[in-house]
């Protein structure tokens, strides 16, 4: 009796210790533990043709402009332009009183001409010493003196003519004949619509993708015509807040048929590459530094930065940091980290 009790315990203690060696197993099976390889899609990467745009918004600009103001304090006595008209270079805008101006270039001129009799009378006398040498001097001084005078009123006289710096459109004017003006007064604003300027900003990493003389488009509301310009200037450093580089383009306005303040979207288009390496966008990771991907070599994955370019609609470009052959993963990202085995079950090209 008591040894069919022996075995009856010996019996159940070993099925209780083979269900639970059993639950253990399933346990681990179904999650228990974490796997030992991540399974994912990857993404061999290969040379392959791209051509690219990038769309941006843009302004235009006067090629050249300023606001009128008068070089000194006076009253004006005839306004010689129209409003909206256009204007030569050095093509006389508006007239300040000069009369007192005039009248005192007029008074040194008599004062040089009697100044000047005095010097050929001295100049005999001096040679036979009936006057010093000294008063001789004087009088050549005085001559000098009275020529810088006549000089300094004639750059006043200058002044009260004020002349167009460049040719373009002459604004709405804010005074009338008549009027008291002062260098803070404005008179009109003048503009060269002809070329105008595009100002546009991108991204850094199309730095590289930009040159003096290539062809930009653009268009305008309104305007139903295609629209190119050429860019003429690149600021040699990006914004340090947007991270974003400007450039300018020169736009021809024969007809003057675009105006300067509207708004432009321009269309930049990038070179073909036959040789880009592209890949899914799915596949890059941002960090708060860096763009990575991860990159899978026997079995084993590597977090690899890269550096990307011109981006379409599901791929982008990778400047550096990867080479044609390599194998990157996209999908499983977030599982996947440094070292960790993954097993690639399907490969896309």
């Amino acid at each position: 009796m008591l040894n069919s009790r022996n075995n009856f315990f010996l019996f159940l203690g070993m099925v209780l210790f083979t269900m639970s060696c059993s639950s253990k197993k399933d346990n681990k099976q179904q999650g228990g533990g974490r796997p030992k390889d991540v399974k994912a899609i990857g993404y061999i990467v290969k040379p392959s043709s791209f051509e690219q745009t990038y769309k941006v918004a843009g302004t235009l600009l006067p090629n050249e402009a300023i606001e009128i103001h008068p070089e000194l304090t006076g009253r004006i006595t005839k306004i010689h332009f129209k409003e909206g008209a256009f204007v030569k270079k050095g093509q006389l805008l508006v007239s300040l009183y000069d009369a007192d101006i005039l009248a005192q270039i007029q008074k040194l001129k008599q004062q040089k001409a009697l100044q000047n009799k005095l010097y050929e009378r001295q100049q005999s006398l001096v040679a036979i010493g009936g006057i010093s040498q000294q008063d001789y001097e004087a009088t050549a001084t005085t001559i000098a003196t009275i020529d810088a005078d006549i000089t300094a009123q004639e750059a006043q006289l200058r002044r009260t003519k004020i002349l167009a710096p460049f040719e373009g459109i002459v604004g709405i004017r804010s005074i009338s004949e008549g009027a008291i003006v002062s260098p803070t007064t404005t008179i009109a604003q003048l503009q060269q619509v002809h070329p105008l300027k595009i100002d546009f900003n991108l991204p850094e990493q199309y730095y590289p993708y930009l040159k003096t003389d290539k062809a930009v488009y653009f268009s305008v509301k309104g305007v139903s015509d295609s629209l190119e310009g050429k860019i003429s200037s690149i600021d040699p450093g990006a914004d340090a807040a947007t991270r974003t580089i400007r450039a300018r383009a020169v736009v021809p306005n024969p007809n003057r048929k675009l105006i300067a303040g509207a708004y432009a979207e321009v269309t930049i288009p990038f070179e073909s590459n036959n040789e880009a390496l592209l890949i899914p966008t799915q596949s890059i990771l941002l960090t708060t530094r860096d763009k990575k991907v991860v990159w899978v070599a026997n079995g084993k994955a590597t977090m690899k930065t890269v550096q990307l370019g011109v981006r379409s609609a599901n791929k982008v470009e990778v400047l550096a940091g990867l080479k044609p052959g390599d194998t990157i993963l996209t999908t499983g990202l977030m599982q996947v980290k440094d070292g960790m085995d993954v097993l690639i079950t399907k490969t896309q090209e």
